[in-house]
């Protein structure tokens, strides 16, 4: 056949979404960012000759963020490319392909590791939507500062009791949204999705199309979502069970490193079919290694790199209904 197909990995849509955007890591040994936590000392009125006040007020506080990595291997002996470069009419192009599948496997277990909450392999692991959409529940600090003292890095974490309602999906939409400043996206499990489904009525189903795009891929994918509020709602195989997010997409971000030391990596998944990483990642902060030849045989082995971490600078913006089984 002209084509590998692929019958493992399956959707992975905001881990997609957020690689594709990656911003660039430009903060040294950790990402910091300034926030306000409280107002300072109210203003007065006066009248003639009244004292102003004088006093200052501690408003501001740093968050940081330390830069995680990831790595996956690719190692194969070089008589399997020798055999496969010097066969007439070779039917794929066996270590582009290996490359390519072992880029999407990372891509696919990077996105459970951002539904995670980054204490994996001893908190090596970057963070995820359990510690970022949280109040102290699962995450008990962030950015290095404790919730329970700092309210304002408490995202909106509702316990749903099991049944879903366009009532409490209503509650948690406007306890994110403020001004401006509104939910771009719903992120939530197959079950969940189908739930929500249910829950309106046939004509007032509104299907969208969401574009993966963005400086990390040539050209896009698109998944179908639902639509609340003007949200997209969309089923991703890596979300938590019976979890259904509200995210404000510029208030959340993977900020990556380009590695110097490494070429950033560009591969062709245009013989692989059956999954849903279909366009060519030429992602920031991914790179690869080049092959390692083994000392001692004839073989060799190479690096996919992924360095960052998952940000955001301001979780209020974020929401979740958690326990959702049923309507």
């Amino acid at each position: 056949m002209p084509k590998l197909v692929d019958t493992v990995l399956g959707s992975n849509v905001f881990a997609q979404k957020a690689l594709a955007n990656a911003k660039k890591w430009d903060g040294g040994n950790y990402m910091t960012f300034p926030i306000k936590y409280q107002n300072g000392t109210s203003g007065q009125s006066f009248q003639g000759f009244d004292t102003f006040a004088t006093n200052s007020s501690n408003r501001r506080v740093n968050i940081q963020f330390a830069p995680k990595g990831y790595e996956k291997s690719v190692a194969l002996p070089f008589q399997e490319l020798d055999i496969n470069e010097n066969t007439e009419g070779k039917v794929i192009d066996l270590a582009k392909t290996e490359i390519a599948m072992a880029a999407q496997e990372m891509a696919d277990e990077i996105g459970t590791i951002f539904m995670g909450d980054g204490t994996g392999n001893s908190s090596k692991d970057p963070l995820g939507l359990q510690a970022i959409v949280d109040d102290s529940t699962n995450a008990a600090t962030y950015g290095g500062l404790a919730r329970a003292t700092y309210t304002t890095l408490d995202a909106t974490y509702t316990n749903c009791s099991s049944t879903l309602t366009l009532a409490k999906m209503s509650t948690l939409y406007n306890a994110v949204t403020s001004g401006i400043h509104k939910p771009t996206i719903a992120i939530t499990t197959e079950a969940v999705f189908s739930l929500y489904e249910q829950l309106i009525q046939p004509f007032e189903r509104l299907n969208v199309n969401v574009p993966v795009s963005g400086q990390g891929l040539k050209g896009t994918s698109g998944f179908t979502a639902l639509d609340f509020k003007g949200v997209p709602m969309i089923a991703d195989e890596k979300a938590n069970s019976a979890k259904l997010y509200f995210i404000n997409e510029k208030f959340l971000n993977w900020y990556a490193i380009e590695a110097k030391m490494q070429k950033p990596i560009e591969y062709d998944p245009a013989q692989i079919e059956g999954n849903n990483y279909g366009s060519e990642v030429k992602g920031l902060g991914f790179s690869w290694s080049g092959w390692l030849r083994a000392q001692n045989g004839y073989s060799g082995v190479g690096h996919i790199i992924l360095q960052g971490e998952l940000i955001s600078e301001d979780p209020g913006k974020h929401g979740q209904l958690h326990t959702v089984t049923t309507v």
